[in-house]
């Protein structure tokens, strides 16, 4: 989906009260489903933890099904008295919380590298689903076939779907490439699959699409922890060469739409590639990450009632961390980031501290979340350089109540781009009520995501689909 900043742990985060309970917990207390909602800035998470008995102990598992996270592994839960520890073995996140004596909820936090969120779990039967009618259910009117591909530069292959109109073709076609963060094919959120609608209305009007797992999601390869922009630009790359091999694709007409950081790398491919027939930027950027985070949390935080007192705090904090993120060497970032997790230790609660332990094990697990590869380049990455090197036709389009990548802020800059470099095929629009998803909303806030049972609007929808219509019945020069 893209773009949303998490940030660091503030000194007000709710620590965990261990409790002296009347019987200490077992295992098998646990056994069972655990779900509960974790509130990340204005948004919400479902988790979900499965505690299933097994011979020698429970086995338990993470679904998330709000990202399309199903099954992740977790420790053997870790019980002293009444506090019960979830670990992931993945990824360094854990649940810690009190169970409650009728062991129908556990009361706790969430922890995850620096942050800490509180989160309360409560014993379920069962979870349910979420409506989401725009989802494409077969049979369709076209095909749909699994397919991979190469970035041999990477040794990275790439799993997705291609779906071809029906009729004898060559048809045109795009690439669909996601937004930050784990991405499948769909692009899944909230069980919305956004990229099975996009596919499906294209494919539905002359139009093939390919869409693909992100490396290192479902069945790609690769590894994300140390993947940049630049690298899933080379992936993006790859789909276009392969979509120009197929006999049922016209190679003259085969362009690229990208969401979020999807239209970052979008133009970056169309920049050194000539290959590339149109772009279409969904809620693409258009100046550098640092800029983008900055509007973003004070839009989402205002959106979800923060003061303007906090939001200058939170504003405050950001810049710090992007401050110890500009060291000209890995040492001297890594010098950086310890003063300032040193200075944000200081400030935090004491049952905040007790969930770490120390200020070193605080430190060990919030490094590698913090200082990583992508977000080296995402901030400092200008998609300005690589827009003005685009000569093909661009549409740009984002909502009007997009909260993650204000229009007000990026369209500007994505339009004077193009031009500057003599770019006469541009076409800008923001679009009245919509989301960073493209959804009708309310406030354009994140937490509204999950509840919207629309995935795509009608609205969004024409607008690309007239669009590509008449770039690609244009006649040849």
């Amino acid at each position: 989906m893209a773009l949303t900043y998490l940030p660091p742990v503030g000194p007000n985060s709710i620590g965990i009260s261990a409790g002296f309970p009347s019987a200490d917990v077992t295992a098998k207390d646990l056994v069972g489903i655990w779900t509960g909602k974790l509130r990340v800035g204005t948004a919400s998470l479902r988790i979900v933890f499965h505690v299933k008995p097994e011979p020698t102990g429970v086995v338990v598992t993470l679904d998330s099904p709000d990202q399309n996270v199903k099954g992740l592994a977790c420790a053997q839960p870790e019980i002293r008295g009444m506090q019960v520890t979830f670990a992931v073995l993945s990824t360094p996140a854990k649940f810690v919380g009190s169970l409650t004596e009728d062991r129908t909820r556990i009361s706790g936090n969430w922890v995850q590298g620096a942050s800490i969120l509180p989160l309360d779990l409560k014993r379920v039967e069962s979870v349910e689903g979420l409506n989401r009618p725009q989802t494409p259910r077969p049979p369709f009117p076209y095909s749909a076939t699994d397919v991979t591909f190469e970035n041999s530069a990477d040794k990275v292959t790439l799993a997705g779907t291609l779906t071809l109109p029906s009729g004898p073709g060559p048809f045109p076609a795009v690439v669909l490439i996601s937004g930050s963060g784990p991405q499948d094919r769909d692009e899944t959120i909230f069980e919305h699959r956004p990229f099975a609608v996009l596919a499906d209305y294209l494919t539905r009007r002359g139009i093939a699409v390919l869409r693909y797992d992100d490396r290192g999601v479902a069945k790609s390869t690769g590894d994300r922890s140390s993947s940049t922009t630049m690298d899933f630009a080379a992936d993006a790359e790859a789909g276009l060469e392969f979509l120009r091999t197929r006999p049922e694709i016209d190679s003259k007409r085969v362009g690229l739409l990208g969401h979020s950081e999807g239209g970052i790398i979008a133009p970056i491919v169309a920049a050194r590639n000539s290959n590339v027939a149109f772009i279409v930027l969904m809620a693409g950027t258009g100046v550098p990450g640092a800029e983008i985070v900055l509007r973003q949390q004070a839009l989402i935080a205002r959106a979800g009632g923060v003061s303007e007192a906090e939001i200058k705090d939170l504003t405050r904090d950001s810049l710090r961390y992007q401050r110890a993120l500009r060291g000209k060497s890995e040492a001297e970032r890594k010098r950086n980031m310890d003063a300032y997790l040193s200075e944000t230790w200081k400030k935090m609660a004491p049952g905040v501290k007790a969930t770490f332990g120390t200020e070193d094990e605080f430190k060990k697990s919030s490094l590698p979340a913090m200082v990583n590869p992508w977000s080296l380049e995402f901030f400092s990455l200008d998609p300005r350089d690589y827009l003005k090197k685009v000569k093909v036709p661009v549409l740009a389009l984002n909502g009007e109540k997009d909260l993650q990548v204000d229009p007000k802020q990026n369209l500007p800059e994505i339009e004077k781009a193009l031009k500057a470099g003599g770019n006469k095929q541009v076409t800008v629009r923001t679009l009245t009520g919509l989301n960073h998803l493209f959804q009708f909303a309310e406030t354009g806030s994140p937490s509204e995501y999950a509840q919207i049972e629309e995935t795509l609007s009608p609205s969004f929808l024409l607008e690309v689909t007239n669009w590509l219509t008449a770039i690609l019945t244009k006649p040849e020069k």
